[in-house]
Parts: C-alpha cells; sequence; structure tokens
C-alpha cells in the first residue's frame, strides 16, 4: 500500500488534535514557564570574513538558518531545505534526491548554474565541492548533527578566493566542546531537549513513499577534559521513474539510491586557550540513474585537524589541514525512441580524486571597535577519469584516460571600521596564485592497445586579485543599509578541462584551453524593522534572520549586478545526424557541445525579502527573487547574445511559517514558486512554471520524544527538471510523504 495513503489518517488525527488543542489550550503553568529558554547570547555570524562578525556589521547579505528551521522544513534533503531561500537554485531543479551527482551544481541568484558549483560550499571550514568536478555531494552532511547554515550569496570572496564566484555557504556542525549552544524551542506543553555538557545525542528515524527509509544520529560523549562525537547515517530509497508519462518506456525504471556514511570527531583542549578538533569520515553512495544500466557509486575517506587559540584578548586564530581520497564510477546509455531498450554509451568505472589543503585566519580586534582579519589558505587536488567508450558488438573498443592537477592558494586581508556610531565600511583584498599541471588525456584500444589520441598540454598558471569593499549604514535604530562590491574568480574545474562525455544522444567535449571565469559583483539592499524594540533578539529564531536586531515585522530588500567574463558553457556547435569536427557522430536528434568560454554574461536582479512574527509562536518569511540573466558578448556563438542563461528563471518566490500551536504541536508549511527557464544555451527548450506546496507536522510526545509526517510536494505538480531534443522531459520529485521519530538524550 502507498505510504501516503497510510499517512492519511494520521494526517486527519494531527488535524483534529490541532483543533481539540486549540480549543482546550490553558495558559503555562509555573512550572513550564520555569523552562523558558535562557536570553541568548549575541548573535554571530563568521561566513563573510571567516571570522565572528555581528550581523548587522557585515555589508554583504547574509542569510542564516538555524538547526531547528533545517530539521523541520518539509524536505527530504538537506539541499531540498536550502531552497527555501530563492537566491539559492540547483542545477535543473533537482535535489540530491533525484539528481545525478555530477548535476549537483549550486548557484546564488541565477549567477550562470552549471553542474560545477559557482558557489563555494562549506563543511566546518573545509570546502564540500568535489575535487574534480565541483559538484556538491549533499549526501555527506548531517541532518539533525547540523547546528547551522550561512549564506552570503555574491559575497565572500575576498576571504576564501576560488570558487566562490558566485557567493558562499557555510554548514556548521554541532559543536563538539560546548553543546549547550544547540537549544530545542519550548512550549507550555514540552520541556527543551537541551544538550547539556557530558553525554547527550539524538536520533531520527524515518519512513516513507517509495521506500524512503533513514536513520540518522549524533552522540557527543565526554571523556575527561576531552569530548569525542559520533554520527552517522544510512539512508535508501527505492525511487520513482524520472521520464514523464507522456514518454515513458519499458527501459524507463526507478531511479533508486542508498548512502550511508560515518563521523567521529574528538576535541581536546591544550591549555586555557589552546583547542583541537580532529575528524574522521567515511561515506559510500550508489544510485541508479533511471534506466536498468545508468547507476553511479562514490566512496569517501576524509580526515583534518583544527587548532582554535585566543592568545589575548584582542586576538583569536584558527587554522584547518584536511586530506581527502575518494573514488567515482558511474555508466551512461543511449535509448532508443520507443524507450524500450538501451545501448551503453559509456562506462566511467574509476574517478580517483585526492584532495589536500589547508587555511590559516587571525583576527585582530582594536579598543575603538575596528577588525582585522589576515589569513591564508591552499589546495592541491588530482583527478582522472579512467573510461570505457564506443560501444560496438556487444563491447566497448576504447579506453580513455584524462586528468590532471590543480593547485590554487592565497592570502588575504579584510579591516572593518566603524567611521561614526552608525557607518561602519570594510574593505579587503586578496592575492592568489593558481597552476594547473600535468594535464593529459589518452585514448586507446583496448583489444590492440594501439594509440589513437595521446595529448598532453603545457602547464598553465596565473595571479587573481580578489578586492573588495562595504558600507552598513544605520540612519535610525529601525534601518539597515549596506552596499558592497567584490571582484571574483574560479578556475574550471579538471572535469571541465579534460573529460568529455556522452550523455543518450548528446555528446559534450572538453577544453583544456578553458579560460579563468572572473566576475565583478555589486549590491545595495536596506531592511526595515519599524517595531524592533518591540521583541527581543532572543525571539529571532525561526527561518532566515538577515540580522540579529529582529522585531515583529522585517521588511528586506536588495538590488544586485554581476558581470561574468569568461563564463565556462556548454556551447551547442553541431547537431546529428552526421560526423563533426571536435564531437564526432551524432545520431539523429543528438547534439553537439564543446566547453567555451562566453566572453560576457550580466545577472541583475532584485531581492524582496519580508518576516512577520505575529507572536512568539507563529513566524511568517517571504521571499521573492527577480532576475535578469542573459549573455551580452560571445565571439565563439555570436547567436547566443541575447539569449537568457541556461537554468536560470527570471522569477522564484517562497512562502513558509512555523506556528507552535498548543500541547506540543509545530505545523510548518512552504510554497514555492519556480519560474520558467530554459534548458539550453540557444533557449530551444523551455521547462515551465511550477507551483510547489510542502508540509510538515510534528507533535511533542514528551519532553524528549517528537513524531512528525511530512508532505514533499503535497498537490504533485509537475517539476520540469531536464528537456531533450527530441522531446523526452524529466521530471522532479512528485508527492513525497514521510514521517518518522526523533529523540534526544
Amino acid at each position: 500500500m502507498n505510504f501516503s495513503r497510510r499517512a492519511l489518517p494520521l494526517l486527519l488525527l494531527v488535524a483534529t488534535r490541532i483543533n481539540e488543542a486549540t480549543a482546550l489550550a490553558q495558559p503555562a503553568t509555573p512550572a513550564a514557564a520555569a523552562l523558558a529558554p535562557a536570553q541568548n547570547l549575541d548573535t554571530y555570524v563568521v561566513t563573510a570574513a571567516r571570522t565572528p562578525q555581528s550581523p548587522d556589521q557585515v555589508a554583504f547579505s547574509v542569510k542564516s538558518l538555524d538547526a531547528e528551521f533545517l530539521r523541520g522544513t518539509p524536505a527530504v534533503t538537506l539541499d531540498g531545505a536550502l531552497r527555501s531561500v530563492p537566491g539559492f537554485s540547483l542545477f535543473r531543479r533537482s535535489d540530491s534526491l533525484t539528481a545525478n551527482p555530477t548535476a549537483q551544481g549550486v548557484s546564488f541568484r541565477g549567477l550562470g548554474p552549471s553542474g560545477a558549483s559557482r558557489s563555494l560550499i562549506v563543511l566546518d571550514g573545509v570546502p564540500l565541492n568535489d575535487p574534480f568536478g565541483g559538484w556538491v555531494a549533499w549526501t555527506k552532511v548531517p541532518r539533525e548533527g547540523l547546528a547551522r547554515a550561512e549564506l552570503v550569496p555574491g559575497g565572500g570572496a575576498t576571504a576564501w578566493g576560488n570558487a566562490a564566484l558566485g557567493g558562499v555557504a557555510q554548514l556548521f556542525t554541532l559543536p563538539v566542546e560546548n553543546p549547550r549552544d544547540e537549544r530545542e524551542p519550548v512550549t507550555a506543553a514540552s520541556a527543551p531537549a537541551t544538550f547539556l555538557r557530558g553525554n547527550h545525542g539524538r536520533a531520527a528515524a524515518t519512513i516513507g513513499d517509495f521506500g524512503t527509509r533513514s536513520f540518522e544520529f549524533v552522540t557527543t560523549q565526554a571523556v575527561g577534559n576531552d569530548s569525542l562525537q559520533l554520527l552517522g547515517r544510512a539512508f535508501g530509497r527505492d525511487g520513482f521513474t524520472l521520464v514523464a508519462p507522456e514518454r515513458r518506456g519499458a527501459i524507463d525504471v526507478a531511479a533508486w539510491s542508498r548512502h550511508r556514511w560515518l563521523t567521529l570527531r574528538w576535541h581536546h583542549p591544550i591549555g586555557q586557550s589552546l583547542a583541537l578538533t580532529a575528524t574522521a569520515r567515511g561515506s559510500e553512495e550508489f544510485r541508479g540513474n533511471g534506466t536498468p544500466y545508468q547507476r553511479n557509486g562514490s566512496r569517501e575517506k576524509f580526515g583534518s585537524i583544527a587548532l582554535a587559540g585566543q592568545p589575548g584578548e584582542h586576538f583569536a586564530w584558527n587554522a584547518v589541514a584536511y586530506a581527502q581520497d575518494q573514488s567515482f564510477a558511474s555508466t551512461f546509455s543511449g535509448v532508443n525512441a520507443t524507450r524500450t531498450a538501451e545501448t551503453p554509451a559509456s562506462d566511467q568505472f574509476a574517478v580517483p580524486a585526492t584532495a589536500f589543503g589547508a587555511a590559516w585566519t587571525g583576527v585582530w580586534s582594536q579598543r575603538e571597535g575596528g577588525r582585522t582579519s589576515v589569513g591564508g589558505d591552499a589546495r592541491t587536488v588530482r583527478g582522472e577519469t579512467r573510461e570505457h567508450f564506443t560501444f560496438v558488438a556487444g563491447n566497448f573498443t576504447r579506453l580513455r584516460v584524462a586528468g590532471g592537477r590543480q593547485t590554487v592558494g592565497g592570502v588575504f586581508a579584510l579591516h572593518e571600521q566603524p567611521v561614526t556610531r552608525d557607518v561602519h565600511v570594510t574593505a579587503g583584498l586578496r592575492l592568489d596564485a593558481w597552476k594547473d599541471a600535468d594535464g593529459h588525456r589518452r585514448e586507446t584500444d583496448r583489444a590492440t592497445g594501439a594509440s589513437f589520441r595521446d595529448d598532453r598540454y603545457a602547464d598553465r598558471d596565473g595571479t587573481e586579485l580578489s578586492p573588495s569593499a562595504g558600507l552598513v549604514w544605520h540612519p535610525a535604530k529601525t534601518t539597515r543599509v549596506h552596499g558592497a562590491a567584490q571582484q571574483a574568480f574560479r578556475r574550471p574545474t579538471l572535469n571541465e578541462l579534460y573529460r568529455p562525455f556522452r550523455q543518450g544522444a548528446n555528446v559534450t567535449e572538453a577544453n583544456p584551453a578553458l579560460r579563468t571565469e572572473r566576475v565583478t559583483s555589486a549590491e545595495f539592499g536596506a531592511e526595515w524593522s519599524p517595531f524592533a524594540p518591540a521583541i527581543a533578539p532572543a525571539h529571532a529564531q525561526h527561518g532566515v534572520t538577515p540580522a540579529d536586531r529582529s522585531g515583529p515585522l522585517m521588511l528586506g530588500a536588495t538590488v544586485f549586478w554581476n558581470d561574468l567574463h569568461d563564463a565556462v558553457g556548454n556551447v551547442t556547435i553541431a547537431r546529428g545526424p552526421g560526423t563533426f569536427p571536435i564531437v564526432g557522430t551524432l545520431a539523429a536528434g543528438g547534439l553537439g557541445r564543446q566547453r567555451l568560454n562566453l566572453d560576457r554574461t550580466r545577472t541583475q536582479g532584485l531581492e524582496f525579502a519580508a518576516t512577520w512574527r505575529a507572536h512568539a509562536d507563529l513566524s511568517v518569511n517571504a521571499a521573492a527573487l527577480f532576475n535578469d540573466a542573459t549573455v551580452r558578448r560571445a565571439v565563439i556563438a555570436p547567436g547566443l547574445i541575447g539569449n537568457r542563461v541556461a537554468q536560470v528563471p527570471r522569477r522564484s518566490a517562497t512562502i513558509a511559517a512555523v506556528w507552535r500551536a498548543p500541547a506540543g504541536l509545530t505545523v510548518t508549511p512552504r510554497v514555492r514558486w519556480l519560474g520558467q527557464q530554459f534548458e539550453d544555451d540557444e533557449n530551444q527548450l523551455r521547462l515551465g512554471e511550477a507551483v510547489v506546496a510542502d508540509l510538515s507536522v510534528s507533535y511533542a510526545l514528551s519532553k524528549r520524544l517528537d513524531v512528525w509526517i511530512s508532505a514533499e510536494n503535497l498537490g504533485n505538480a509537475r517539476i520540469e527538471t531536464g528537456r531533450s531534443a527530441d522531446g523526452i522531459v524529466n521530471t522532479g520529485t512528485p508527492r513525497l510523504v514521510t514521517g518518522g521519530l526523533r529523540g534526544t538524550w
């Protein structure tokens, strides 16, 4: 029986309980009142400058989402939860529940989405972007063990350097040393599941439609003055068919997935002013991608050591060093016109990749309120694709080996200074050096060993400057005005430089001559909280909180502008049938593309945001993004000039709420509007708009045990995630109902 049908009686029961609880609710008892949370300490964000800052003093837009919001949002995946921020978008609209790992790219404000993220995603100070391809492995990130997420669209490049072209998102695991930072909400019907110093933890079990099941836990154990934290997850999903019903055939099967990981963290104080945190993680993931032959899998081993010190009242520093070793494998096929059979196109049987990196950041604070942050970081990655291709008479006849090494490192300095009581300025500069080395592509006959191609690419290197400047002005206690500008860069990934691929009838060629992407970005915004004194900052808990000076009503607007030069795009250069230079033979309906630099694209637009807190137990957040992303100059493909950038909708919006109803009920609805966008660079393949409604309801069985049920895409809207030249449409997650238990100790 379908889980959504089994869940219907439970939903009715929950609705009944809401009605009864509303009628019978009584004022809180003195005992319950005594459980009220302690006053929060000042809120800080760290991502924009890699050091703690008051959100009110950050010149770039910063959106912070707390752990409760991330867990309560009706989305199975973490990246699905982050889509509550319209400026945060995923390549081809698919989240990590169904998207091929190589298509899990992230874009802020429509700055040229692609499988290789133009935004840097960081987990506890370490890049999460794949070493070989730049995509983001969301399944490695804890959901129950996450403390918060910070999003800096369009900013942060001076502090972070390469890959922070469109912005930075940093995810923070629950602290090992002081779990008291993470608190659960308090209502009259449930006591806080507060993490106390010592032994504590949280676990959640989930079941749902399409064979969805998962178990995740986090537990911390005090061992003398040290702390040990263990986190883990096992997830499985039988999946659903990705091809739209009107063209679905016998070859189309459910796209399933499995993943699991285990992380161990050890915190060790060293004296009074120094502490060490060591992390070790192992993970693996396997997916079926919609046909019997198409699958992929990955394994990773990761380790890091972080140090944090504060030798004096006005100086603090932190450092991290890490190593990552991973493997990836994937198969691709072509499907016949009636979708009754498939022919293997390639077997990417091994993609070994390693990454090593280190960073150090120090911050000096001055008595008059100024702060200076300096630091440096470096990352070197090596990766290679090994794959079989050209399928003839039941076998692959050729072997391709392609890859190289890439190193990027830089130093930066940022200074923040109050000019007057109401004006705060920032300025920064970063210098990076990069080098691409050992680039190669070899293709041989598997039977004879004869070489068809043996390319060795010259080493390339360069330097990049990333300046930034900003200003924050408080003309009144209720108003904040901010403006900022920066320049940023991104080196093409090893995958973009060296690896061609075939998917179905389409061929995309690599390009070892790709130039560095560079962008000049600017934004100007204002936030108005007319009743700021009426409610304390401690109540600003749910959802997006761009500043810690939050009142019952907050309105914000930001104008942004990005001038992107040499954007890497998959540019159409041939149409099948026939044999063509660069891309080779194409079947009828097939497209030949190559990764090429588009001389200039421009993305500009307007963001609106509003937060209304009717009272401490009800909050509503709304946001909208209006985006104009167009190709302004393309010498290599002049026909693209004036076209909209692929995968960027002109409009998108979200409205969400959190209602803490009486008797321990919490209701979290969310509605997202996705505007039309184009699948391709030529603007021939349109993806329709969609309105997606989600709902989550949880009930506190006791002070440490919750039961919840969640419906994603409640109205079963058609979400078009891909469209091919021969009319095949892929669709995203249909109605998906899940439920489970969450406990703390």
